[in-house]
């Protein structure tokens, strides 16, 4: 008996970490200080010096059961990009710019080729965010993981100057909310996603004609990462009052957790379009409107708060970035709270 014999394949770890170092590479930032395969990453921060009090800023996620749609298409380049987006998108709330990220695959039996399709996608989030990928872990499990079948997580740290963190405290009364156009479902509510529909191979490579294209590439569209379009804000001169980041929970949750006391949101729903996902989610479920908005993020993978005279700069800075930009509401008194009108 041997560990191979027992079901862990030492060789293909090997192998995945050889297919995976040309993806990581493509990441690398000039404060990287150590190669893929040590034992932890190091990166300095002595190119930070002129920040006053620099202030490190963390997140971490997974991509969440949207990875049972990756196994059934058999497609796992994009989920990667998701749990970056889940990380960085956390951070980049707090003002923070992402400085490195590291993965956790855990999996019934590692497939060098398939980890080096997922490490691809963690690898092309981390360029969207500019963060470098500086280490990881696959972890061979077999018998707790169906052979075919992995988890995805990460985590991510990024630096801004204490003075410019975004913490909500500075929203008033007046303040514009505009939001970010999402890319559809992201990876959030995919519990429900797989209750309403057939989670066949048959029926996620159906084509419907409101999506333009078929169901399956509907749904695993990678989330959208907004670090690039908040730089580009801060580069405008702008100060953002706050940020959330639409995530599960959707609206009703999410949004509140960006504001301070005594300020309520007023979402208006006729100010963007809705994707055509959600909808079609909707009717086929019979889901109701409420629990739409308290689930997904309809549309809009970030809202933020600024000052009435900044509205311009901030639409033109988030359209330079290349993303989308609507003024979806505003911030009055009120009790700490949403209302979607």
């Amino acid at each position: 008996m041997d560990y191979k014999k027992a079901g862990v394949d030492i060789e293909a770890g090997y192998r995945s970490v050889e297919l995976m170092k040309e993806h990581v590479s493509r990441t690398m930032r000039p404060e990287v200080l150590t190669d893929i395969g040590g034992f932890s990453g190091a990166f300095t921060l002595a190119g930070f010096s002129h920040m006053e009090r620099p202030t490190l800023v963390s997140g971490t996620d997974g991509v969440g059961t949207k990875l049972k749609l990756a196994f059934l298409l058999d497609k796992h380049d994009t989920v990667g990009i998701d749990c970056v987006a889940m990380c960085v998108n956390d951070i980049a709330c707090g003002g923070a710019q992402p400085l490195f990220f590291l993965d956790y695959i855990a999996c019934g039996k590692n497939f060098p080729e398939k980890i080096a399709q997922i490490v691809s996608g963690v690898s092309e989030g981390c360029l969207q965010a500019g963060a470098a990928l500086v280490g990881g872990e696959t972890a061979e499990m077999p018998g707790f993981y169906p052979e075919d079948e992995y988890d995805l997580a990460g985590f991510a740290v990024g630096i801004v100057d204490e003075k410019d963190l975004i913490t909500g405290k500075d929203i008033k009364a007046g303040d514009v909310l505009i939001g970010m156009a999402s890319s559809g479902v992201h990876s959030n509510g995919f519990s429900l996603v797989r209750k309403i529909f057939d989670m066949t191979r048959s029926s996620l490579e159906t084509h419907h004609d409101e999506l333009g294209g078929t169901l399956g590439e509907a749904l695993l569209a990678p989330t959208k990462i907004y670090v690039k379009a908040l730089s580009s804000i801060r580069e405008a001169g702008v100060r953002v009052h706050g940020c959330c980041h639409i995530t599960g929970g959707g609206f009703y949750e999410n949004i509140p957790r960006m504001l301070p006391e005594g300020i309520h949101a007023q979402i208006k729903k006729e100010s963007y379009p809705i994707p055509p996902i959600f909808p079609l989610l909707a009717k086929t479920g019979g889901v109701e409107a409420q629990m739409m908005y308290n689930t997904y993020n309809m549309g809009l993978g970030m809202i933020l708060a600024v000052d009435e005279s900044d509205v311009e700069k901030t639409m033109e800075a988030v359209k330079k970035a290349g993303e989308t930009p609507y003024v979806v509401g505003q911030a009055i008194s009120g009790d700490k709270g949403v209302t979607l009108c």
